[in-house]
């Protein structure tokens, strides 16, 4: 009877794993992702490489639609959001300076 028990509690702790996906905020504060000088996120381990993924296709999604609405190219967006980016993390959270140096905040 207890065997079933632990086993149906796996199961349910399996199937409810995917709500406990990594997100950004969490992946920058482990160490796993860093914010490149480019405007885009940079997997710093290889758990987070989906994820980055993800978020760099919306990010370029995002600059390419605001390069349009503005006549900048899409470097020119993702580079001036870089900066944006960059100041808006937490203390710990690494990142690329100017010179493409890793840092952390």
């Amino acid at each position: 009877m207890k065997s079933r028990f632990l086993i149906a509690v796996a199961a349910a702790v399996l199937m409810v794993s995917p709500a406990f996906a990594l997100d950004l905020h969490s992946a920058r504060a482990q160490g796993l992702v860093g914010e490149q000088n480019t405007g885009y996120a940079k997997a710093l381990k290889p758990e987070a490489a989906s994820l980055v993924a993800e978020v760099n296709a919306k990010r370029k999604a995002e600059y390419a639609k605001i390069s349009a609405q503005n006549g900048q190219s899409v470097d020119v967006v993702a580079k001036l959001a870089a900066g944006q980016i960059a100041g808006s993390l937490e203390s710990g959270n690494s990142y690329q300076d100017a010179s493409g140096n890793w840092v952390k905040k």
